[in-house]
């Protein structure tokens, strides 16, 4: 069998945030069906899945907002990225969705506040009420990187350095060091009360989104329905790996509040590992499995350091989920629970002209089931696939 994703064990940095979701009162037309209860702070947030209903979770991955930041080209980009979320979003109306890494693409954004294009790749799933977490990609930090044809006999451009109305001058404001993980995840804390994303333990630093959240359902808080863990696999700032002590941290919290593996567990994380590349089918990818397969090869973290034993060794019991790879969209099982996934690139921004959509899961509870598809921007879906058989 080729290697792909599944649902269950995955590491993450030391904060364990309980999602209850309710599902409740009627919201407009097209609109998800979620009463939100606010948080008032990273830990405490709470949600259900009202008795009977399934949990979906929609996945948005390299949405690359302020790509060109400086062409006419550029923010177009941008407003098609909003328009596909916002027709995922309206046609599924999820109860969750995770930002899969490449929010923004820094190293394209000539200002040094990048949590502007943060707020906005945001917006669609906030205007909606629906709760979202977070977790970094390698172009999310990355240090601005001057384009060539401004050091043309023009110049560089005056409205961009200095900054207008900048607090800054001279070398500080043309410098464009862009915004830190720390930066960007403190932003998107302390401005939405819908984001249920954290700050990781310090001693995995400098990887910040390392977390994991649990999901109630309404009728039975004190058994999960699923845990979702999420991990920081570097770029930008600092090499494109999981940390050995990222992997560890993983182990130790899995241990604690999934001893058993009884509750199903599904792992977030940008960059794909190692075992992506070994397990990717050479030909097709036969049926039920889906996806494509054949847009690109799969590029991998840097190094492999302490995740590879626990796919070998069994530790991982659903399914993991992956972008990066802009042409790729595929699910495939690795050994014999564990499933490895792409998401769908669903921005606008950042390299290749595939079609956009977005990757849905679908856990239900009674009777248990972890289902996944493909929503595209057209409003077709298709590669669905089992992740609980």
């Amino acid at each position: 069998m080729a290697v792909c994703l599944s649902l269950f064990t995955i590491l993450t940095v030391g904060l364990l945030v309980s999602l209850s979701f309710t599902v409740g009162f009627d919201r407009p037309h097209r609109l998800p069906q979620t009463g939100v209860r606010l948080r008032t702070k990273p830990e405490s947030g709470n949600r259900r899945v009202r008795a009977g209903a399934p949990f979906k979770i929609a996945v948005f991955a390299d949405l690359h907002f302020g790509e060109n930041a400086w062409t006419e080209w550029g923010p177009i980009q941008d407003v098609n990225s909003v328009k596909v979320m916002s027709t995922v979003l309206d046609a599924e109306a999820p109860d969750f969705v995770v930002y899969l890494g490449d929010i923004v693409t820094a190293n394209n954004i000539p200002i040094q506040n990048a949590s502007l294009y943060w707020d906005e790749a945001v917006s669609p799933t906030r205007a909606r009420g629906i709760p979202w977490a977070s977790v970094f990609g390698n172009h999310d930090d990355a240090s601005f990187e001057w384009p060539l044809d401004w050091f043309s006999s023009n110049g560089v451009p005056q409205v961009y350095c200095p900054l207008p109305n900048s607090s800054f001058s001279g070398e500080e404001s043309c410098s464009f060091r862009g915004t830190s993980r720390l930066g960007l995840m403190r932003k998107e804390i302390e401005n939405n009360e819908l984001s249920y994303s954290s700050i990781g333990p310090n001693d995995l630093w400098p990887s910040v989104s390392n977390y994991v959240l649990q999901v109630l359902p309404s009728d039975d808080p004190k058994s999960p329905l699923v845990y979702l863990y999420f991990l920081d696999s570097g770029g930008g700032s600092y090499p494109e790996v999981i940390s050995n002590a990222q992997a560890e941290w993983f182990k130790q919290k899995s241990e604690e509040i999934n001893p058993d593996l009884r509750v199903p567990e599904l792992i977030f994380w940008y960059i794909p590992s190692k075992v992506f590349k070994k397990g990717v089918p050479k030909f097709r990818i036969p049926k039920p499995w889906g996806g494509w397969f054949n847009m690109g090869g799969v590029v991998v973290q840097e190094g492999e350091m302490g995740l590879r034993k626990f796919f070998d060794d069994g530790h991982f019991d659903k399914a993991v989920f992956v972008g990066h790879n802009h042409g790729l969209d595929w699910c495939c099982p690795y050994k014999k629970q564990l499933w490895l996934c792409f998401a769908r690139h669903t921005g606008y921004g950042g390299y290749g002209n595939w079609a956009r959509g977005a990757r849905f899961l679908e856990i239900t509870r009674q009777p248990f089931s972890i289902k996944s598809w493909i929503r595209m921007e057209d409003g077709v879906q298709h590669s669905e696939v089992i992740l609980s058989s």
